[in-house]
């Protein structure tokens, strides 16, 4: 029995704090003195069944929780977000990137098979275009699942593929000289990264 009354105590004091209130309100709310509350915070009298049933419409719980220690029970609250957390369907978003990046190539690969049987043309450009078209969706999904990190470094290659595929495109004309735009474009896509950096 003395076990039990430390249990309640125990519990009654902390959900009397989580709701901010004081010994004097919550007595008030059930028509008792701030001594009785007292009382049964410090485990020396229980409240009887009456006041059990009030205070678990007063916390949202039911008498049963008040009555066991506070780790058999959780917060209305957080009870209702952890059934919600359980009911949501849960992915590896490596595993959703993955399925992004090679349904690129894959397409890639149909547009190959279908131009290929149609028609005999420069096919492989296809899958040049696939490259910065995978690091877009690269860049898109880091961002939103890792928070930006090695943005640096997907921006650069897509900078990169993008200048090599322009010069594909053009390669009867020989335009070397788009290399020389990659050194201070790749330069400054790493300015860009670090704008937000330490004050000067």
């Amino acid at each position: 029995m003395d076990e039990l009354k430390l249990v309640v105590a125990s519990n009654l004091i902390k959900l009397r704090q989580k709701a901010g209130m004081t010994q004097a309100e919550l007595g008030e709310k059930l028509n008792y003195s701030d001594k009785t509350v007292s009382k049964w915070e410090r485990g020396e009298s229980m409240p009887d069944a009456y006041s059990l049933t009030r205070l678990a419409e007063i916390y949202g719980l039911t008498v049963d929780e008040l009555l066991h220690d506070d780790t058999a029970w959780q917060d209305p609250v957080e009870k209702a977000k952890a059934a919600e957390k359980a009911a949501a369907p849960t992915f590896s978003s490596r595993m959703v990137t993955m399925v992004a990046i090679v349904g690129i190539w894959t397409m890639a690969v149909i547009m190959f098979v279908v131009f290929w049987l149609v028609m005999d043309a420069r096919l492989w450009i296809i899958f040049a275009c696939a490259v910065p078209v995978s690091l877009i969706t690269l860049l898109v999904l880091n961002s939103v699942w890792n928070k930006g990190r090695h943005n640096m470094i997907i921006v650069m290659a897509l900078v990169a593929t993008i200048i090599t595929l322009i010069f594909l495109f053009l390669r009867r004309y020989t335009p070397w000289q788009l290399f020389l735009i990659l050194i201070p474009a790749e330069i400054l896509v790493v300015l860009c990264f670090h704008i937000q950096g330490r004050r000067a």
